[in-house]
């Protein structure tokens, strides 16, 4: 468990990031481009309130430093993609009852030339499912789950590297034998004890989220913290260790805070607020909050499919606060907005006519 843990603040990008960083008055968040510079310190001993760098006592130097280490290649894909965004991960549900894109994709033929869609449309890896684990969705079995999933699977592995979402063990194993290369399970391995053995066995790389409990069908009932940030960020913390232990090496870790799993409104904003945080455990980080809920409640907007321009806008803020893959629905507006950011932070462009 980690006793201590280093907030950074004050966040710089692009051209003021590189500035400041040559100045030595910010450091590199994750490895940049982003940067910080200030601190927040939480632990036993730690002085109060923010602090410029140049006044963290020296006890504390060496956590401070661990935000600015660049995380290695996630499943062969490099971090940050071209020049400084996040990478995108498109979703592709193929269920009847996922909440927002349920029964679109339930035909394999349509579901394949859906995620050939997401990749044309920009998207840098596919994330597929066969189960919903919207709050209070019913299990799915894992022979139903492959049935939908695995032909597609084979089809798009050929184009794409491939994230199975499951969080069973036989699921995982026939996805990662029909092509896939990572696995994204909602309950961070803790669901199906057998599924850190089949991962250990692999050469697959894994995303591990925060859900209040394992079962999304009670992850919504009164979830209550004290301090969100730090709770999901330590039990995060604990999940890395722990399946370091089991045999899966940290360059084939990242990690997800689970926005709207077990979260109500307040709790989802002081993650997105303090998402920078999670730079100390020193893995990528995986942001999903597309057409979420809390969109809608901060919106006034009721149906998913229309909370696009609320999902791209906490797409720009994750990129701009560390996350290094964002799980979306509506690639072809992220990657546009995404392009936009990247150039402006960055200070422009070249201008080919001089």
């Amino acid at each position: 468990m980690m006793e201590s843990w280093v907030e950074p603040l004050g966040l710089l990008q692009g051209r003021a990031a590189a500035t400041a960083v040559a100045a030595d008055l910010a450091l590199p968040l994750a490895g940049g481009p982003g940067a910080f510079t200030m601190v927040r310190l939480i632990g036993p001993g730690a002085p109060e309130g923010a602090l410029a760098l140049a006044d963290v006592p020296d006890g504390w130097q060496e956590a401070v430093l661990a935000l600015t280490r660049a995380p290695a290649a996630f499943a062969g894909l490099a971090l940050p993609h071209e020049g400084g965004r996040p990478l995108v991960m498109g979703i592709l549900n193929i269920t009847p009852d996922s909440f927002s894109d349920g029964g679109h994709f339930a035909d394999h033929a349509n579901a394949i030339d859906a995620g050939h869609m997401l990749l044309e449309a920009g998207a840098d890896l596919l994330d597929i499912g066969g189960e919903s684990t919207r709050p209070g969705a019913q299990p799915v079995a894992p022979e139903e789950e492959c049935r939908r999933i695995l032909p597609v699977i084979r089809e798009l592995a050929k184009a794409a590297t491939i994230s199975v979402d499951t969080r069973n063990a036989a699921t995982m194993l026939a996805a990662l034998e029909a092509g896939a290369e990572i696995v994204n399970d909602v309950t961070a391995l803790r669901h199906d004890p057998a599924s850190a053995r089949v991962l250990a066995r692999s050469e697959a790389s894994v995303i591990l989220m925060h859900m209040l409990g394992d079962d999304p069908r009670t992850m919504q009932q009164d979830p209550r913290y004290g301090d969100v940030a730090l709770e999901v960020a330590q039990f995060l913390a604990d999940r890395v260790t722990m399946v370091e232990r089991l045999g899966i090496p940290r360059g084939r870790i990242a990690i997800d805070p689970g926005i709207g799993f077990g979260k109500r409104l307040p709790h989802n904003i002081a993650l997105m607020e303090r998402l920078p945080l999670l730079a100390g455990i020193g893995v990528p980080v995986v942001f999903g909050a597309s057409r979420k809920r809390f969109i809608g409640e901060l919106s006034g907007v009721e149906a998913p499919v229309d909370r696009v321009a609320g999902s791209v806008a906490a797409a720009l803020h994750a990129a701009s606060h560390g996350a290094a893959i964002i799980r979306v629905h509506d690639v072809a507006e992220t990657v546009q907005a995404l392009a936009v950011w990247n150039a402006v932070s960055a200070g422009g462009v070249e201008d080919d006519d001089g």
